[in-house]
Order: C-alpha cells, then structure tokens, then sequence
C-alpha cells in the first residue's frame, strides 16, 4: 500500500513537471526589436497639443534635416520617433511652458536598399524594420540558377562619399555556418549577385 502511494505521488510530481514544461513552451517569447530610426525621405506629421499653427507635415531632406517653426533645423537622421519627439520638446520650451509634441510616420520614404544581379526580381525595396541579407534576397525572389551564391557583395557607401564591399558566401550561411556575415543593411546598401 505504501509502495502504490510512494508511485502515484511520484507520478503526479512528474505530470506536474511535464505540464510546465509543456506550458513554458507554448508561452511566445517577446521579441524586442529596434526602434525605427529616421531617414532622408521620410515624411513626418508633427504635432504640438493646443498648438494649431504648430502642426503639419515634415519632410527629411536628403541632408537628413528637417525644419520645424519655433524649432528651427534638427538633424533627424538615424534618431528614433521618442529622441526627435524629446528634442523638439527642448526647443520649443523657450516659447511655450510645457509643449507636447506628438510625431507620427505618415510616409517611408527613406529606409531603401537595392538588390541587382543574378536574382529573380532585382530592385529596389523599402522596409521598416531592421533586414539582413538573406532577407533582402527574399525579397528579391531569391537567386536564378546561374547566381554566383559564394561571390554576392554588399556595397555600402560611407558618410566620406567612398564605398566598401563587403563580402556575402551565401552557402555557408545557408549551411548556418559563418552566420555573423548576414549583417544588418543599412538605407542606401545595394547587395550585387553575380
């Protein structure tokens, strides 16, 4: 009788341990992911609250600032929604007590890169959220049969004006080998398939 006791709590024990096990898996982990970062060609609507003559629609120029009355010139490129949303607040409390200033996306303009070559639809692409280069070939439709796959160059232009190319063996990481070259691309970044 003690033995069928010691066995049926041991099981229970052991039912207990595999549903929260079994729980644990199906619970999704949350992701946290990269801010979206403001680029040249990106139209922002600008808000400030009780403030009819501050509102409207900004446009990144290509220099990556944008002017804003009361605010004057920021440069806007590569900050987040909260830093340019935090800066223009600073600005604008030389004229108003406690301004609110609200900043939305309303159109991505700026967040391009470019795949050409040996692909099934070469073109340029727009995104929003961060994109590597087994992505970007994705969305290029993936590679012809005759695509070089070990020889595919990343060309990405520095703030000097020059160019790196920074090389791609798509096979190893295919393979899930050498996997720190499925680099993050940056807007402007052009991935060439031979």
């Amino acid at each position: 009788m003690a033995n069928r006791y010691f066995v049926s709590k041991m099981l229970l024990s052991l039912l207990a341990v595999v549903g929260t096990a079994a729980q644990a898996q199906d619970t999704p982990s949350v992701a946290t992911s990269e801010p979206y970062r403001i680029q040249p060609g990106d139209v922002l609507t600008v808000s400030v609250w009780k403030e009819p003559d501050l509102q409207g629609d900004v446009l990144v120029r290509p220099d990556g600032g944008l002017s804003f009355p009361l605010v004057g010139e920021v440069a806007a490129e590569r900050m987040t929604m909260a830093q340019l949303q935090q800066e223009m607040s600073t600005r604008l409390r030389k004229y108003l007590p406690e301004p609110s200033v609200t900043i939305a996306l309303k159109q991505l303009g700026g967040n391009r890169i470019y795949v050409l070559g040996k692909v099934n639809r070469p073109g340029e692409f727009t995104f929003s959220k961060p994109l590597d280069v087994m992505q970007a070939i994705s969305m290029a439709g993936g590679m012809t049969p005759y695509a070089a796959a070990n020889d595919i160059k990343i060309l990405r232009r520095k703030p000097s004006g020059s160019q790196d190319a920074v090389p791609f063996r798509y096979g190893e990481v295919e393979r899930g080998q050498s996997l720190p070259q499925n680099i993050i691309l940056n807007s402007g970044d052009t991935v060439v398939v031979p």
